[in-house]
């Protein structure tokens, strides 16, 4: 939502004189008397003036009920400095009003001065804007009820610039906040040198009785101007006893408020700048509501020759058709008038009725290259109905569905807080409309979530997402979807959401039958729990990895694509290493690569990428042993291709993916380096098991061997080792995507090796020229041992400080226990490092979240099924279905009858080569075409024997 700001303070500066004329003003007899809609000349001056000070806090009261009023009547000076610098003091940040009436006293001088009195109220005192403008501060707002006020908008306007270049000027003394002064508001009566309406027919406070008691105004004003047609002999008197209260919409005069808000706001909207009627119209509730009646004065007063002014400006909205609205509103409530009197129930309005046809037939026949509907303000006000809601809230619905254009446009009429409002409510017929507007919103604007999570609204979705008995699938999928925007990177929304059992609500449904549901559950969950420890290890008690492992082999790919995420997000975890949750961590890895490695999918496989980089952080120091295994494989199998006794001829290519199995293991593997504490093992399983004295135990208490996997762990045949393998294969992916993500992953640990082999043979070099070879022939490390720190790594525990695994383990343990506290041995000065989790950065990463989140941002409402029968769409659709039953019956005709009434089947129709063996053949339904495959490519065929259409999976 937009920065609101409220106003908290409000000045009400009279200067009235009342029974003394001032001295350039000359009055018509009659001439208008009435102030606030009292005749100041019925009681003695004094009670007057305040009776009409009080009428006038009343009046604004209406509008901002919270605010602090504060009256200054006939005041001096000092009495108006005093009150606007308290009122400046205690509003602080907040905005403060300045009303200004100065119908006693005499018009503004061009010098930016306008009058107040002396103690002995005997003389006029000029009182400068510029000493009102540090006395008011900012941010505040002026209104000016007199003749001529135009001169001070202009004053006021030069005196903020006045102000500005002093405070440049003095900016190395004081050092304060800059003065915005021109940012202020302003509203005034007329232009420079225009006199206030004298009509006795009218209020001499017309422009403040525009702006405070606009619905009575407006049915003065057309009476007075004969407008109406169905009533002509409606008179002043009986505007008096309309009956009703202004807040009250079930009354005459409280509908009559709601149509004006309607109104005004529409024409706003459709006129001013989106950023200046955010300002103006949604910001502040009194601002609002004094431009809203502000567009009226500018109506009524143009027809007496008075121009109000603003500033920031307004264009011109006097003649705006939908006043024509306003006018039938007023005309046919006055019609009833009499009736109501003589105690006939009151009519409603059909004026919201009659709009929301208007925008049914803008959705009906508009497009996106049309103008945006004007009715759409109106919409929103029509929501706080509970006659008319449902009806909105549907074609609301229709509207938001044109795409994100029309969200961002609903957005900036202010729909945010009608919406977020309505969550409140518990009618059930509601709840499909509400979730649907909500996705729509969410799926353009994330940034509700906050406001969401603030005011409890992810209660009412997740009431939806339980409701499996009345919610059907497709509203379920968008209430876990708004679920799921709630709690992306949102720590709250995270809690929030596991306060609310989101985990064991998403895992109870992910066998539905609906596969879009089961994608946005998985989604959800994997947002849930990422780098959140507390929605992990929930997740992990209720066996959620295992619910999800079950849909990696689900039949739609954008399932097993999101259970793959949801999956790696709970291996992205900043939590403190255990052995349960290596355990776990690695049950999730294996389960991966064995189930989705050959996913026929590439979106598939490029999430497994990105879920596996996850486990690779979390057991760096093993993969980066691993890699380091690999790669002096290769640096071995180098220099055996280039030895004297390897010719070219004899060299034979090897795909890398399969190097492993192919080439044969050196018979001193098992006797190579330990790279941080863990054993270098073969590739492949060696034919005869290693001696007993070379099967050492390690003492790293994340290796694998510290859960009780064998020392060969890291080999081909163990988890890391099979992780790795599985990144290999990808790396050599059909799909170019697929093995880019892998070949990053695979270059950044390749490097960390790399680094770690340099570093092995530099100390080897070192040895063999300073130490005596060893009898027992190992080189490079010894168990325990460690290379240099790689990328910020910390140095792991050397052999010196030996770590006693069976002190810490108990027999028996709880099943969702976190395991024994190992106290991991620390380097020195390192114990407040460690002890805070480390953030990981993404080496790689997919849009697959946000590609499946830009479905919501797409037309979801079924089309109708009754369209233009003249379009061309339809009568393709006709054409095509009469043409496949003409096809169907013809089929069935020739199975009744015999083949040789359509020739031979033997009979050949064309004949084509194809490159390779066809392994699969499927002819078209309705269409002459035939589809052949092989285990590479796919083409189709015509009846003619051309190729229409040829892919290829691009295998190596």
């Amino acid at each position: 939502m937009k920065e609101r700001m409220k106003t908290v303070s409000v000045a009400l500066v009279m200067c009235l004189n009342i029974g003394v004329d001032p001295p350039d003003v000359v009055k018509t007899q009659p001439c208008a008397r009435l102030q606030c809609w009292l005749d100041p000349l019925q009681s003695p001056p004094q009670k007057a003036l305040e009776a009409i000070g009080a009428a006038l806090q009343k009046q604004y009261e209406r509008w901002q009920s919270r605010a602090r009023y504060k009256l200054s009547l006939d005041p001096t000076v000092e009495e108006v400095k005093k009150l606007c610098s308290s009122l400046r003091r205690n509003s602080k940040e907040d905005r403060v009003l300045f009303h200004y009436n100065g119908h006693g006293v005499p018009k503004p001088t061009v010098n930016g001065e306008i009058w107040v009195f002396n103690r002995s109220y005997t003389q006029y005192i000029p009182l400068s804007m510029y000493d009102l403008q540090q006395w008011m501060g900012a941010p505040s707002i002026y209104v000016y009820d007199c003749s001529s006020a135009g001169l001070i908008l202009d004053s006021f306007n030069k005196f903020a610039v006045q102000h500005e270049r002093e405070f440049e000027i003095s900016l190395g003394v004081k050092g304060q906040a800059p003065p915005s002064y021109r940012g202020c508001i302003q509203l005034a009566a007329c232009r420079p040198h225009q006199v206030l309406p004298m009509s006795p027919e009218l209020p001499a406070d017309l422009f403040t009785s525009c702006l405070t008691t606009p619905v009575q105004m407006a049915l003065r004003w057309f009476v007075l101007q004969g407008g109406s047609r169905l009533v002509p002999n409606v008179t002043l008197e009986l505007l008096e006893r309309v009956p009703g209260q202004l807040h009250d919409r079930r009354t005459m005069l409280g509908e009559l408020n709601w149509i004006f808000t309607a109104i005004t706001d529409t024409i706003a909207w459709n006129v001013l700048p989106k950023a200046l009627f955010q300002k103006l119209f949604r910001q502040d509730l009194l601002v609002a509501s004094l431009f809203r009646n502000f567009l009226l004065a500018e109506r009524i007063m143009r027809a007496y020759n008075c121009q109000p002014m603003s500033q920031p400006a307004l264009p011109a909205t006097f003649q705006h058709p939908m006043w024509q609205a306003w006018d039938l509103a007023l005309d046919l409530c006055l019609a009833q008038l009499h009736r109501v009197q003589a105690g006939q129930p009151f009519q409603h309005s059909p004026f919201f009725a009659q709009q929301l046809t208007a925008f049914q037939v803008w959705l009906t026949f508009g497009c996106e290259r049309c103008s945006p509907p004007e009715q759409l303000p109106i919409v929103l006000q029509v929501l706080l109905s509970q006659i008319h809601r449902l009806r909105a809230l549907d074609l609301l619905g229709r509207f938001l569905d044109l795409g994100p254009w029309a969200v961002n446009l609903a957005l900036s009429v202010g729909i945010f807080p009608y919406i977020l409002k309505l969550l409140q409510s518990s009618a059930r017929e509601l709840r499909p409309l509400l979730v649907f507007i909500w996705a729509k919103i969410l799926a353009v604007d994330q940034s509700c979530q906050v406001d969401l999570v603030r005011d409890n609204g992810h209660r009412y979705f997740l009431s939806v997402l339980s409701d499996t008995l009345y919610m059907p699938a497709e509203h379920r999928t968008m209430a876990v979807f708004v679920l799921s925007c709630i709690v992306c990177n949102y720590p709250s929304g995270q809690e929030a959401a596991l306060k609310g059992n989101v985990i064991a609500l998403c895992t109870e449904q992910l066998t539905d039958p609906n596969g879009h549901l089961r994608q946005w559950l998985a989604l959800c969950l994997g947002r849930t729990w990422n780098g959140y420890t507390a929605a992990r290890w929930c997740g992990i008690r209720d066996s959620a990895h295992d619910k999800l492992a079950t849909l990696l082999s689900d039949p739609v790919p954008e399932v097993r694509a999101a259970a793959v995420y949801a999956l790696g997000t709970i291996l992205n975890c900043p939590a403190k290493r255990t052995d349960h949750a290596d355990t776990v961590d690695q049950g999730i890895g294996m389960s991966l690569i064995s189930s989705v490695a050959h996913d026929a999918s590439p979106l598939v496989r490029k999430e497994l990428v990105v879920a596996l980089q996850w486990l690779l952080a979390v057991f760096e120091t093993q993969f980066v042993a691993v890699a380091f295994q690999f790669l002096e494989e290769e640096t071995k199998e180098q220099s055996a291709f280039l030895s004297p006794d390897c010719t070219p001829a004899a060299m034979k290519k090897v795909a890398s993916r399969d190097r492993i199995k192919l080439l044969p293991i050196p018979s001193n593997i098992l006797s190579a380096a330990v790279v941080d504490g863990l054993p270098e093992a073969a590739l492949a399983a060696p034919a005869q098991p290693p001696p007993a004295d070379r099967m050492r135990r390690v003492s790293s208490s994340t290796s694998i061997s510290s859960l009780g996997a064998p020392s060969g762990a890291l080999g081909g045949g163990g988890v890391h080792g099979q992780v790795w393998k599985a990144l290999q294969a990808l790396g050599h992916d059909p799909h170019p995507e697929v093995a880019h993500l892998a070949g990053v992953l695979l270059g950044a640990y390749k490097e960390k090796a790399q680094s770690s082999f340099e570093w092995r043979n530099r100390r080897r070099n070192s040895v063999s020229h300073s130490e005596p070879s060893s009898p027992s022939g190992k080189a490079g490390y010894l168990a325990g041992d460690s290379p240099p720190a790689l990328h910020g790594q910390r140095p792991q525990p050397t052999r010196g400080h030996p770590f006693q695994q069976t002190a810490h383990f108990s027999r028996s343990r709880k099943i969702f226990d976190r395991g024994p506290q190992v106290p991991a041995p620390v380097a020195e000065d390192d114990t407040e490092e460690q002890a805070q989790p480390q953030t990981t950065v993404p080496l790689v990463s997919t849009g697959f979240v946000e590609w499946s989140s830009r479905y919501f941002t797409r037309p979801l409402a079924k089309a109708s099924q009754n369209g233009d029968p003249e379009s061309k769409e339809h009568q393709e659709k006709e054409w095509r279905f009469l043409r496949n039953a003409r096809m169907r019956a013809h089929a069935e005709r020739r199975k009744a009858g015999t083949w040789s009434e359509t020739g031979r089947v033997e009979e050949q129709v064309f004949y084509s080569r194809c490159p390779s063996v066809p392994s699969c053949l499927a002819f078209h339904p309705y269409e002459p075409e035939l589809c052949v495959a092989n285990k590479d490519s796919y083409t189709l065929w015509d009846e003619h024997g051309s190729a229409q259409s040829c892919h290829s999976n691009d295998n190596p």
